[in-house]
């Protein structure tokens, strides 16, 4: 018997079965797509451990100290090209002032001139009612030549002078504009460093926090072990140099040696007032300093005139060895000579640090020595 059961179509045979299926087959295809990308990407980059952020956290703080150097010598240029450039146009306003009196003169004496006709002297004498007014006018007028010629030439002076000072004005205006674009470049770098390395201790936990300080402390303790081994052995080898008497180990880097003069005592008495004062890139005190602007202003309080920053200091005074150190003198760091201190005996120093951190006492064996000068 047939059938009269309506025969079952496929699903694919039909029109809408076959785009059903279409966009079932383009919904996997696509899942797949998704799923092999997702396993070909690269797997993210593991978190950088504490001490990974810590060795970044200190070098963005060292090429901050190079910019806060370039800054604090643009500032300074800026400064010095900035008096000039006012010198020289408060010159050149009484220059101005002299060039118009002159100009005055000849005015006056061009007028006269028109005023006479420019009669020759014989027409003169002959029209003259009296022939001793003729002589006593003439006499006068080779005077009023001489003064005339005596006119011009202080007029050609002053617009020589006034067109060199022009000439230099504008030369000094052009290092002027050239300084303040490098002191507007070092401060967006030193901010730009300071943010990263904010950034940077921001992500970290609490737990990891701690465990930057312990580092801190370590390497800290590291320094002062090393500055304290330096001073024993220095009064090994028969009393030590007044540079590096009795460590001892004491929180104030305290000697017994004296320092190398009396205004060396008074720049170590200034820089040990400043202790706890904030470090501020660019400070020069009173109340927050950077590093050069702490030895800038101890040694100006000791009566010694002292370049602003790390790269001028370094070449003031005599070279002193580190072994042969004393009280006074400035030790510089790193081979950029970025960092300076000011040492107290015992391998200690007194510097402002970094961001975050205030003037405190510290062992010069923190960081890398450059080399040491003594201000005289």
């Amino acid at each position: 018997m047939a059938s009269h059961r309506k025969p079952r179509t496929s699903v694919l045979a039909s029109p809408g079965g076959r785009r059903t299926a279409a966009g079932l087959t383009t919904a996997a295809l696509a899942s797949v797509t998704l799923l092999s990308q997702t396993a070909d990407a690269a797997p993210r980059a593991p978190k950088p451990t504490v001490e990974e952020v810590k060795k970044q956290v200190d070098d963005l703080y060292h090429q901050a100290e190079v910019a806060t150097e370039k800054y604090n010598g643009a500032k300074e240029r800026a400064g010095e090209q900035q008096h000039t450039v006012d010198k020289l146009l408060d010159d050149a306003a009484k220059r101005a002032e002299q060039m118009n009196r002159s100009r005055h003169q000849l005015g006056m004496f061009a007028s006269a001139q028109y005023r006479t006709g420019g009669m020759n002297p014989t027409a003169q004498l002959m029209l003259a009612k009296d022939p001793q007014q003729f002589v006593d006018r003439s006499h006068l007028m080779e005077r009023l030549t001489g003064r005339q010629k005596q006119a011009v030439t202080d007029y050609q002076e002053q617009a020589a002078a006034a067109a060199h000072q022009r000439a230099e004005a504008t030369d000094s205006l052009e290092r002027l504009q050239k300084s303040q674009v490098s002191l507007k470049e070092s401060k967006r770098s030193v901010q730009d460093k300071l943010t990263e390395a904010r950034q940077l201790l921001s992500h970290l936990t609490a737990q990891e926090k701690a465990r930057l300080a312990q580092l801190e402390r370590e390497k800290e303790a590291a320094a002062k072990r090393k500055a304290d081994e330096e001073a024993r052995r220095r009064q090994h080898d028969g009393g030590g140099s007044p540079g590096g008497q009795t460590g001892g180990g004491s929180d104030d880097g305290g000697s017994t040696g004296a320092p190398s003069s009396a205004k060396a005592a008074k720049a170590i008495a200034f820089a040990r007032s400043q202790i706890g004062k904030p470090y501020v890139w660019g400070a020069t005190g009173p109340s927050s300093y950077d590093c050069s602007g702490l030895t800038q202003a101890a040694w100006k309080a000791a009566g010694v005139t002292m370049p602003r920053t790390t790269w001028d200091q370094v070449k003031i005074g005599a070279r002193v060895s580190t072994k042969d150190l004393q009280p006074g003198d400035l030790v510089f760091f790193f081979d950029d000579i970025s960092h300076v201190g000011m040492y107290i005996g015992g391998g200690k120093m007194i510097h402002a640090p970094h961001p975050g951190a205030s003037v405190r006492v510290e062992s010069i064996y923190y960081m890398p020595i450059y080399g040491s000068v003594r201000p005289g």
